[in-house]
């Protein structure tokens, strides 16, 4: 069978990239019905060439800190594919960056930047380097040197980076502000920009904001809504953030939140502007918290979130935070969605026991796409050299989202998997990137 002899050819290569294998197989494992219906697409072996980038860059990113030390980062950008637009997607600064991961993070870029409708290819980058506890000159020096070579491989009709995980408003200033100065030009090779120099309203709260649009699209599709049900979101960065901040505008409870190191529980419901004033504005921890709650609990332990008892769960920090003894505890305390705001936050086996026990379940490459679907609409008021209002850009947001919702839905269905979201996503994504590649010849 042609998916699996894909499958062997992508062990043999790359035995030791388990995220990217991870990510790969699940698309690949959804595709066998699209080739029983398209032969074609096996005479041209579109997933030999799909699953292969078609460009790693790998460069040093040497530095000095405040101590006058001189340190050295490894940095990555993977633009895997093009074929319906330039390369798009994040950087992420983070100690657990290797190449699997940013070809994993690629991967799956290409099928959700697919699922927005807009043109936009896939591709990932960034750097081992970890912003945490680095003052804002050492900051700004690692970026002034990551994007000293970076500059040389982006544009905006080539490859537009924006931010993920490590990768704020801080950091996307002082890689513009390289790139603007190397360049000798003010152009839109970046996104998630501050609205002064080029942005767009409403990007960073697009992740989180459409995220909860999907889940209400989807409730509303099995006759739910959010109204009076409570949810725990793991983590507590921008798309955490802004998923609480919009489902307690929705009328979802958000009761319990987390980071890295522990998480709080407040049956009160989380206070959104306490969490951003701690995150956003002294960079703390979660456990800050109890002192302006008394009322909440703090817990060391990250992965207890998941015992919470809840109605919804929204995993929003990690790839592989939810594992399969994780999903047992939500089923067994009566959830009844889950949701992904990170990038493939739950483990296979978990996503299977999800499924088995008709859990209704929304994979991160539909579910998350809202950030990079505000990306492309700040590439869009650049291109017009508009800025759109707030309320235009979460009016387009929510419209992307529900049209996401439903063509997966659509294409689940029609492949035989009716309700199986992630069969539905990963065809759909992949039918929009294989016309196009099929157009294009083999290139």
């Amino acid at each position: 069978m042609y998916t699996e002899k894909i499958k062997a050819d992508l062990l043999k290569k790359d035995p030791d990239q388990k995220e990217f294998l991870q990510a790969a197989f699940e698309i690949i494992d959804s595709l066998d019905p699209v080739f029983k219906r398209h032969p074609e697409y096996e005479k041209a072996d579109l997933l030999s060439r799909l699953t292969e980038p078609e460009r790693v860059i790998m460069f040093r990113v040497p530095w000095v800190d405040d101590n006058g030390k001189v340190r050295v980062n490894r940095a990555y950008r993977v633009e895997f594919n093009s074929a319906i637009g330039p390369f798009k997607g994040g950087l992420r600064f983070s100690p657990s960056v290797n190449l699997s991961v940013i070809k994993f993070l690629g991967f799956e870029q290409i099928f959700k930047n697919a699922l927005t409708g807009l043109p936009m290819g896939g591709g990932k980058g960034g750097s081992d380097f970890d912003p945490h506890g680095k003052s804002d000159m050492e900051v700004m020096r690692f970026c002034q040197s990551f994007m000293s070579e970076l500059y040389r491989h982006i544009g905006p009709f080539t490859d537009v980076p924006a931010g993920d995980i490590g990768v704020g408003a801080r950091e996307i200033g002082y890689l513009f502000g390289q790139y603007k100065k190397i360049t000798n030009e003010h152009s839109w090779a970046l996104t998630g920009k501050g609205v002064a120099y080029g942005g767009s309203l409403g990007r960073k709260e697009a992740t989180g904001y459409g995220l909860l649009y999907f889940l209400q699209a989807m409730l509303k599709d099995h006759g739910l809504d959010l109204a009076g049900k409570s949810a725990v979101i793991s983590g507590s960065g921008n798309v955490a953030i802004y998923a609480a901040q919009k489902a307690k505008e929705l009328g979802l409870k958000v009761i319990a939140m987390s980071d890295s190191g522990g998480y709080i529980k407040d049956e009160n419901g989380i206070d959104v502007e306490t969490v951003k004033m701690i995150k956003e504005v002294k960079r703390g921890r979660i456990s800050e918290y109890v002192t302006h709650h008394p009322e909440a609990e703090y817990q060391k332990d990250p992965r207890g979130i998941w015992q919470v008892v809840c109605d919804i769960a929204l995993p929003c920090a990690t790839q592989n935070e939810l594992a399969e003894a994780d999903a047992k505890e939500l089923i067994a305390n009566g959830v009844i969605a889950v949701c992904e705001g990170a990038n493939m936050p739950c483990t296979p086996d978990a996503q299977r026991l999800l499924l088995e026990n008709g859990i209704l379940y929304g994979p991160g490459k539909a579910a998350n796409a809202g950030g990079v679907a505000v990306s492309g609409l700040e590439m869009s008021q650049n291109s017009l050299r508009l800025c759109w209002t707030f309320e235009e850009v979460d009016s387009r947001l929510k419209e992307i989202m529900e049209n996401i919702y439903a063509t997966t839905a659509k294409v689940a269905k029609d492949y035989g998997h009716k309700g199986d979201l992630i069969v539905g996503s990963n065809i759909a994504g992949f039918l929009k990137v294989a016309e196009a590649m099929m157009a294009q010849g083999i290139v």
